[in-house]
């Protein structure tokens, strides 16, 4: 199964939605094979300081892109309107 990329970039001063919304995104990411994905590895973007979280970086397994963008748009960080930017590309992963 091919891998994607997701780099979701909050938007400005998203911090505080992000917060109230953060128990119910985790217990969506936990629940990936649901969604048709798989998470090989995700976590947070931090500000250069490691003091904020700005953002979301996820790789998963999935059969094609569509079915990755489906799980972002169910995601309740996008739903709640916490990602500005949502980028998804296939990915070679080629060490590690």
């Amino acid at each position: 199964m091919p891998h994607f990329a997701i780099h979701a970039l909050d938007k400005p001063d998203a911090l505080s939605l992000r917060l109230e919304h953060y128990a119910d995104h985790r217990a969506f990411v936990e629940a990936e094979a649901s969604h048709g994905v798989a998470v090989v590895f995700s976590g947070p973007l931090q500000s250069d300081d490691g003091e904020v979280m700005v953002g979301s970086l996820f790789i998963v397994d999935a059969p094609d892109r569509d079915t990755v963008q489906r799980f972002i748009e169910a995601d309740p960080f996008q739903r709640a309107g916490v990602w500005g930017v949502v980028q998804i590309n296939r990915f070679h992963k080629r060490k590690g």
